[in-house]
């Protein structure tokens, strides 16, 4: 009886040696791909994270503006800016990208101009766009992001005043929304997350190719 008990107690053992390799070899497996999932990923490597670093920086560079030359309303300005900052850094851990990585305007992933916006550069005697004529295509070679600002769909701008329509067309997939600048912002045509859902393509956060239009 001993003995049997002896080699019960053996293959008993054995069992959960193997059982216990088995899960520890799944276990290190599950860490592994965690880890590379949790990799995070740089603008130049995403769309998706390059959208969230350009309304990043976008949004930093309306907070400077604000700082450089404040108003009655700049410290208001810079807490609702620096709360959407603060989301678009969660929207970035929830995308894997990493967090706080900051683009501004239609700089590439490189952070170097793109060709686009190099070639279509206004001349130093042009207009700026804010006197550009109804119906006017502006802003030739801007991407386009979102804010990450709440509300009504609208646009915040640093060539148009406040009340400005702007028609903005995604190229790529030929949406449009027509919106009224409501603040100003850091870039040419900065959308708020309603008015960015009207015209994005699903899971990303930046419009390379848009067609941005003074409309009224």
């Amino acid at each position: 009886m001993s003995r049997r008990r002896t080699l019960g107690t053996k293959k008993k053992v054995a069992l959960l040696v193997s059982a216990a390799a088995v899960a520890g070899g799944g276990a290190f497996v599950l860490a592994g791909t965690s880890n590379a999932a949790q990799s995070p990923q740089t603008a130049a490597e995403s769309t998706v994270c390059q959208g969230l670093a350009t309304a990043l920086g976008n949004n930093q560079r309306f907070i400077e503006g604000q700082r450089a030359t404040p108003d009655a309303q700049s410290a208001a300005r810079i807490a609702n800016r620096e709360a959407v900052i603060a989301q678009i850094k969660v929207q970035q851990k929830a995308s894997g990208c990493a967090v706080g990585e900051s683009a501004q305007g239609s700089q590439t992933a490189a952070g170097q101009p793109s060709q686009a916006a190099t070639a279509s550069a206004p001349a130093a005697q042009a207009p700026p766009a804010g006197n550009a004529a109804s119906g006017q295509p502006v802003c030739n070679g801007s991407t386009v992001t979102l804010s990450g600002e709440a509300g009504a769909p609208a646009a915040s701008s640093n060539q148009f005043p406040i009340g400005t329509k702007l028609k903005v067309t995604n190229l790529d997939n030929n949406k449009s929304t027509t919106v009224k600048v409501t603040s100003p912002s850091g870039s040419c045509a900065l959308l708020n997350n309603a008015a960015f859902e009207q015209v994005r393509e699903p899971g990303k956060f930046l419009i390379r190719r848009a067609l941005i239009e003074k409309v009224g």
